[in-house]
């Protein structure tokens, strides 16, 4: 989730949608109900679609003073929590290791082994303000595997003052001892008109920018609040856009020598930034020709997809859809960065002028 600050209306969590994952935390904190309080929570879902956003929210609420309105946001608790200084609160995040190799990871951080060390001496410390201490690991499915094994331990008899919060974007990309260790807690997309009410309420965001986002965004209120506060990414998203309209109808040469340049910068963001947008692009030609213009993407860009929707066959777009996920995957997994984006710009379809 974005680190700029949003406006929530009083009472209540400080988290827009994913109401259901609130009812569930709320419950099991209340102890008043069916649904008991866990000593680990494994939240799952996309990146940017607000797991550490709610994992903040149900930490301010285990810490909270107040039993009955936490997270009250008044008490000294609340006030810590907000301003990031609760001493019975740890983030653990991933830190960049300085000699990777790999091209399109070498901005990825890691969960190392020292930082597991670093938990388990904390845990065993008892807490310094309430009757809680809370541990929010981001990140889990980039932890080496020694990390992962040496949480083992904790996860399996911690301490009763001590809640831990783990976030990772599914649950298949954690080790399963972990996994079973946890209570998950599985976020979905929220709804286009949820992400819209909540960029307008929280962020401010122009009514028709908002619905715009919420179209992109995927569900992903994060990813929305980035793109709205940082003008370089939609400067971005139109370059990119306009990068594949002029590759549609250029000759192999130019295709490879975009590959080439993609290549230079090395830059794991911008490059899987490109990947998902094409994606989008190319899923909402077949949504055009399938006559399901509403359920686009894209709707700033209605009389260009409409002219693919024309001038491509679906059943080139489908095998070009295939190709990105399968040079997305390879790209996660292996360093030869130029080949993948050579066979990435070679399948692309081409579009044949007539006349």
């Amino acid at each position: 989730m974005s680190t700029i600050p949003a406006r929530f209306p009083p009472g209540g969590w400080p988290v827009y949608g994913h109401s259901w994952a609130v009812e569930l935390l709320r419950r099991a904190l209340s102890g008043r109900s069916s649904v008991r309080l866990s000593h680990a929570y494994l939240l799952v879902g996309a990146s940017q679609i607000g797991k550490t956003a709610l994992a903040r929210a149900f930490a301010a609420a285990l810490l909270c003073s107040d039993p009955v309105h936490a997270p009250c946001q008044q008490c000294r608790a609340c006030r810590l929590m907000a301003a990031g200084h609760h001493p019975d609160f740890r983030l653990v995040q991933p830190t960049v290791k300085a000699d990777r190799e790999l091209v399109v990871e070498r901005q990825k951080g890691e969960l190392r082994a020292e930082q597991a060390e670093g938990v388990i001496r904390e845990v065993a410390l008892r807490p310094l303000e309430g009757t809680r201490k809370v541990f929010l690991i981001q990140d889990m499915h980039q932890a080496n595997l020694t990390f992962a094994n040496r949480l083992l331990k904790t996860l399996e008899e911690p301490p009763a003052h001590a809640v831990l919060l783990v976030t990772a974007r599914h649950r298949n990309e954690v080790l399963p001892t972990i996994v079973s260790r946890c209570q998950v807690v599985a976020l979905h997309p929220l709804d286009q008109a949820v992400l819209a009410d909540a960029l307008q309420a929280g962020w401010q965001v122009p009514p028709d920018d908002a619905l715009l986002l919420a179209r992109l965004a995927g569900g992903r209120l994060g990813w929305a609040v980035d793109q709205f506060h940082q003008p370089e990414r939609r400067e971005e998203r139109s370059q990119n856009l306009a990068a594949l309209w002029t590759l549609v109808e250029a000759g192999r040469l130019e295709r490879l020598r975009f590959a080439s340049q993609l290549a230079t910068q090395r830059d794991p963001l911008r490059l899987f930034g490109l990947l998902e947008l094409w994606s989008s692009w190319w899923r909402d030609v077949l949504l055009v020709q399938a006559q399901c213009t509403d359920a686009c993407s894209n709707v700033d860009q209605l009389p260009r997809l409409t002219a693919h929707a024309h001038a491509f066959e679906p059943r080139a777009v489908h095998e070009y859809l295939g190709t990105l996920q399968r040079v997305e995957a390879a790209l996660r997994h292996t360093a030869n960065l130029r080949l993948a984006l050579d066979v990435l710009l070679v399948k692309l379809p081409v579009l044949h002028r007539s006349g």
